[in-house]
């Protein structure tokens, strides 16, 4: 996966640039078709069948929906004019219309439960399965547990397919009768891997307008690239012989150098995610296209719902889209609102608010966890976040009272840094847990902080494949990307200023960018190339 991003970008992003330059505008959405479904095949082979598979069962199910819609407003129009009126045509276009909204429900549920069922079987079935038979290993009933081949962006483009149905199910957008617009739509090759999942009605339409090339954005595109890469090369990837020694052996670390793995790996993770986002996007804007963000400087937040409003902000939107939103509309939710409210006089407004929080939050989490993958601690992950979340939702007046009470100003900066670095806690404990082996090795981390602990430790006994020197190449670029990071949250973008100086300015940036990455990323004699960390999700 490594050498796929050398070859990337010096030979399959330049060529696919060359080619659409070049290609009719007409005929330039049929070149990013073909560069995506190429890149897939070169990455999983025969897979890529069962990614135009997707794409044709999504397409065939959103025209049916589509026309399970028209069908319905045709029958409405008649009874229109068949002569009935008042009450009794009312009825009659009542009853029309939730007939076919339950035909287009069991549509929609049939289009969704056969894009998660290839979901679950590819990677949670063997999870299922080893856990039943565990459960039930005394019967004789034993489930097989079979050999997958895991397809490159499955979670990324299944997200996508059920948010498009979802959309045409809900009226938001019609089905598009264009097979490769949607094809394309699921499958373009800079975002398969580890997105940004994006919304049908966002990027479908840029996709397939065949924007001519323009300086500008090649400009912006060459820049976000090489931000990317320097913090996945120089911060990122020397990180894992960090990390990954670190957490392959736990059991042999204790105290403060548990501490320094959890803090090491979060900025690992959020360097590599970022970073292969930068170069996403990056992609997509040589091209002229707009990809949703992904991260909005996520270690400003203060408090761990802003983390996340910050963090992977398009799988949050999709969840609030198309998970939350949907459980606090639901007649469940409002029933048990009602009823509480009734039930508990006294106290049904508080008590509402925390039944129907936590009933929506708790899908939501619990589903984004097991996105992340087949295990325990992606669960436990998942299940962590709620109760912080919930519990956050349920101490909101609580906190309210208490700085009016003791005066505290809300904006305090005292009460702001607090905030943060309470926030960072909460994360940094979450990301040990997410990249243990296994849930029970996350508990044996997480006590083993209190065991014999020396802040000295961090110093004296690191890893032996990673040097003090890299160690502090590793401080050095964090400490850029977060002075980046806080000057953007202050309004000044570093990136957009170089953009709009002039060209000794722009070129002298893209240099010291070029030669920074040469010089000091994590490649070539000793290192051993580094696989894309989301890439597995």
């Amino acid at each position: 996966m490594a050498i796929y991003m050398n070859v990337y970008l010096l030979l399959f992003l330049p060529l696919t640039l060359l080619v659409y330059g070049v290609a009719p505008r007409e005929k330039r959405w049929l070149v990013l078709l073909c560069a995506s479904w190429f890149m897939y095949a070169t990455l999983s082979r025969w897979l890529l069948l069962l990614l135009i598979a997707t794409e044709a069962w999504t397409w065939g199910m959103g025209l049916w929906l589509d026309r399970l819609r028209q069908q319905c407003e045709a029958q409405v129009g008649e009874l229109k004019q068949s002569g009935i009126s008042g009450a009794e045509l009312r009825t009659a276009r009542t009853e029309c219309r939730q007939r076919f909204r339950t035909r287009r429900l069991r549509v929609l549920l049939l289009g969704i439960l056969v894009l998660l069922g290839i979901l679950f079987y590819v990677q949670y079935y063997n999870f299922a399965a080893q856990n039943l038979n565990s459960l039930l290993s005394r019967l004789s009933l034993k489930l097989p547990v079979v050999k997958v081949l895991f397809p490159m962006g499955i979670s990324f483009y299944t997200l996508e397919a059920v948010g498009y149905l979802a959309d045409i199910y809900w009226e938001r957008l019609e089905a598009d009768r264009h097979f490769g617009r949607l094809a394309l739509f699921l499958s373009f090759f800079p975002q398969i891997m580890e997105g940004p999942i994006a919304r049908y009605q966002d990027t479908a339409d840029q996709l397939f307008s065949g924007e001519p090339l323009r300086m500008d954005s090649l400009n912006e595109g060459f820049l976000r690239i090489l931000v990317g890469l320097f913090k996945k090369m120089v911060i990122s990837d020397r990180l894992s012989y960090l990390v990954n020694p670190m957490f392959a052996e736990y059991q042999k670390y204790h105290g403060s150098l548990v501490v320094l793995m959890a803090v090491a790996y979060t900025v690992q993770l959020y360097c590599e995610f970022s970073g292969s986002i930068d170069i996403v996007i990056g992609s997509g804007r040589l091209f002229g296209i707009e990809l949703p963000e992904n991260f909005r400087q996520p270690f400003s937040a203060q408090s761990p719902a802003e983390f996340w409003r910050r963090w992977h902000m398009s799988l949050g939107t999709w969840f609030k889209n198309y998970v939350f939103y949907p459980v606090t509309t639901s007649s469940f939710v409002k029933n048990l609102n009602k009823t509480l409210r009734k039930k508990y006089k006294k106290h049904g407004k508080y008590i509402s608010m925390a039944a129907t929080s936590a009933a929506a939050l708790l899908p939501v989490w619990l589903a984004t966890g097991i996105w992340h993958g087949a295990g325990w601690q992606y669960v436990f992950y998942g299940l962590y976040y709620f109760v912080i979340l919930l519990a956050g939702v349920l101490l909101e007046s609580f906190k309210a009272w208490r700085n009016q009470r003791l005066h505290i100003p809300e904006n305090a900066v005292w009460l702001r840094v607090l905030r943060t670095l309470k926030t960072w806690v909460i994360v940094f404990i979450g990301e040990l847990f997410f990249n243990a082996k296994s849930l029970l090795a996350g508990f044996h981390m997480f006590f083993s902080i209190f065991e014999d602990f020396h802040i000295s430790d961090i110093w004296l006994h690191l890893p032996p494949k990673i040097t003090r020197g890299e160690i502090m190449v590793i401080i050095a670029g964090s400490i850029l990307v977060w002075i980046a990071g806080f000057m953007k949250e202050n309004g000044k973008d570093i990136r957009k200023g170089v953009l709009e100086a002039g060209f000794p300015v722009r070129w002298a940036a893209y240099y010291v960018l070029i030669f920074t990455i040469l010089l000091f990323g994590a490649y070539g004699a000793g290192y051993q190339a580094v696989d894309l960390i989301y890439a597995g999700f």
